[in-house]
């Protein structure tokens, strides 16, 4: 390569295999390989370890040409989706993920639904329901308030428990619209209250703060205890993973869980896993909600071809990798 020619910093999940560990880090590298395998994963682009590393030795600064590299895929995310960041009338909505080669404590958290603001509300409402849209909002606002901003999670859980006895309902879902419209309000009051500044509206905004959150989370304390404890370098830095939405929180025939290809006490086949109706990714972990076992969904009517898919990839992935695979999933 040229002394003076840009390394590439970004790689398209279509560009990516397994091997690429080191670069893409171990999340990055897997859903290249899936991609590649023609499975079914959302369209996406994983920005490399090497990209941290140079963030993190310039002093928190994104290197010279990142930015437009970043800008570049998303523009070919855009195409390939059909939809706009920032489109007012159909945005497009990404996730954004951390994926250091070794899974470690300490990681950014992820942020879903990155993209929504007050006018993207709006079309992602026209587009689906007024309800799952107000949804949507208010879990971006607390996850990047949290992660991005340093905003403690327990004030937004607060508001959300004092709206569930004000309206007389006992779980998130059986908010309202309106009621959601009302805590994405309160929410934005509480970030402007702790921090001084107001959630950000800009899309690439969010985008931004939340790559350069990503990139400082490989520095904050609990990893770096995590790398000394268990002898794993320091300067190996961490990907992060920016994937367009699938939503297992439209309605009672959308899901999300987690599951084993096969039994990982016994090695017995079969499915072995969690899963909630109408919930995005991060419920099945929070304990806010109790996950079915997975092999209810068999027996649910409306998810019977679901079921049926994911059968399929999951076989083919632990022939592919030769070994029982952690899956993570979401039905939309």
């Amino acid at each position: 390569m040229n002394p003076q020619e840009t390394p590439k910093r970004v790689y398209d999940f279509g560009e990516g295999t397994r091997a690429m560990r080191d670069l893409l880090g171990g999340k990055g590298a897997n859903l290249a390989e899936m991609t590649r395998l023609g499975l079914p994963v959302p369209g996406g682009f994983a920005v490399t370890t090497a990209a941290c590393m140079e963030f993190l030795r310039a002093g928190h600064a994104f290197p010279a040409g990142l930015a437009d590299e970043i800008s570049a895929h998303v523009a070919a995310l855009e195409a390939a989706a059909g939809r706009r960041l920032g489109d007012p009338v159909d945005p497009l909505l990404v996730s954004v993920r951390s994926g250091a080669k070794f899974s470690m404590p300490g990681m950014m958290d992820t942020i879903l639904n990155l993209g929504l603001n007050d006018e993207t509300v709006a079309g992602l409402a026209a587009g689906a329901a007024e309800r799952f849209a107000w949804d949507c909002y208010r879990r971006l606002i607390q996850m990047y308030a949290k992660v991005v901003m340093d905003v403690d999670s327990d004030h937004f859980e607060d508001a959300i428990d004092a709206l569930k006895r004000r309206n007389r309902v006992r779980l998130d879902f059986e908010l309202s619209a309106d009621a959601l419209r009302d805590l994405v309000a309160e929410f934005k009051t509480i970030v402007q209250r702790d921090t001084g500044r107001e959630f950000p509206q800009d899309p690439w905004d969010q985008l931004r703060g939340s790559v350069e959150a990503v990139f400082g989370s490989w520095n904050n304390r609990r990893a770096i205890n995590y790398r000394n404890q268990n002898r794993i370098p320091h300067d190996l830095g961490t990907a992060v993973n920016v994937q367009a939405m699938v939503f297992g929180n439209l309605g009672e025939d959308s899901a999300t869980g987690v599951a084993f290809t096969r039994n990982p006490a016994t090695g017995a086949e079969g499915i072995f896993g969690e899963f909630l109706v109408n919930a995005q990714g991060e419920d099945v972990v929070a304990g806010v909600r109790t996950p079915q076992p997975i092999a209810e969904m068999a027996a649910l009517p409306t998810f019977a071809d679901a079921w049926a898919s994911f059968q399929d990839i999951t076989d083919r992935l632990e022939r592919h990798y030769r070994e029982m695979q952690d899956v993570e999933f979401t039905v939309q």
